[in-house]
């Protein structure tokens, strides 16, 4: 029961709360906003949905933690030191278990940056493979984009290369808790990670799943293999409860239909605009206008028809 409103309440928060143009939920905090208690012993710090700046302090993720009984595992470790140290003083307050592990999802920015802070405090930092080699070859220039929008607030921040790796899956049993920390296939960005906690029913999936921003298609982006992840092992999960890589928490109706649809349909569109003939140019404006309610739907649409037009126009 505890549960179920719990996430109830949070889904209903976000609802009304999850816009990108709300610039930050939690001012006195570096935070966005303050983490809740999704189910009970996961918790998560919400992101903004907008693009990282300033004011959401690069923030623009979820920043989550399970308290075990024996420590505290937290999933991601931030756009910077000095939010994973905002996230650590939300942790204490939370519980006075220290904080064991720190798992990245990505090679990305807001997944990896904030492993200075964890690493000084002599925390351990897991990642997959693949994320750990984008991070090693791009830190410096992932660290200069965000010292660019951070400024004054990336003081401290330095590039530290997580510790541990795994290729397919790494079990973590600590406390009374098992976590399955598992890379199921290509998706949104190399070494793409989701923690699955199979007694609690629950998944954070990291970036395999979206459903309140756009989801955003890399160059290096493989949507049929996305797709073909997402809807084999990842579904297969049987997930009840999913904190995704950004929005609220939900469950695999709404992540299923703003990802996964939302990628075949885009596919659907491309093939008939290529069967016709149509080129790069006129790509970019096939229609997404069903996809129009989702944040950051202006960033991203029509690079993603064009992203997608080069993966098939060759398929």
């Amino acid at each position: 029961m505890r549960a179920g409103v719990t996430i109830g309440a949070v889904l209903l928060a976000g609802a009304s709360a999850a816009h990108e143009d709300i610039a930050d939920q939690y001012p006195q905090s570096e935070l966005y906003d303050k983490p809740v208690e999704v189910i009970p012993h996961v918790w998560s710090a919400i992101g903004a949905t907008a693009p990282p700046t300033y004011e959401n302090s690069g923030h623009n993720n979820n920043l989550s933690f399970v308290v075990t009984g024996d420590g505290v595992v937290v999933i991601n470790g931030g756009a910077s030191a000095r939010l994973a140290a905002a996230l650590h003083e939300e942790i204490r307050v939370v519980t006075d278990q220290p904080v064991k592990l720190v798992i990245n999802e990505n090679g990305q920015g807001h997944a990896m940056l904030g492993n200075s802070y964890w690493a000084e405090l002599g925390v351990d930092i897991l990642a997959h493979e693949d994320a750990i080699e984008v991070f090693e070859k791009d830190g410096d220039f992932i660290l200069q984009g965000m010292q660019n929008y951070n400024r004054d607030k990336a003081e401290g921040t330095e590039v530290a290369v997580p510790n541990l790796s795994f290729s397919d899956k790494y079990t973590v049993e600590m406390g009374e808790v098992v976590l399955e920390v598992l890379h199921l296939g290509p998706a949104h960005d190399p070494g793409d990670t989701q923690v699955w906690i199979p007694q609690w029913g629950i998944v954070i999936a990291g970036d395999i799943a979206f459903h309140e921003r756009m989801p955003p298609i890399f160059a290096e982006t493989c949507t049929s293999c996305w797709i073909e992840t997402f809807d084999g092992p990842f579904t297969a999960l049987g997930a009840t409860y999913v904190i995704p890589g950004h929005g609220h928490p939900t469950n695999m109706a709404q992540v299923t239909r703003f990802t996964s649809d939302y990628l075949k349909d885009l596919r659907a569109k491309i093939r008939v605009h290529i069967d016709e003939g149509g080129d790069l140019a006129s790509a970019y404006y096939v229609d997404q206008s069903t996809w129009e309610g989702l944040d950051t739907f202006e960033e991203l649409a029509t690079k993603n028809a064009g992203r997608v037009y080069e993966e098939m126009e060759w398929e």
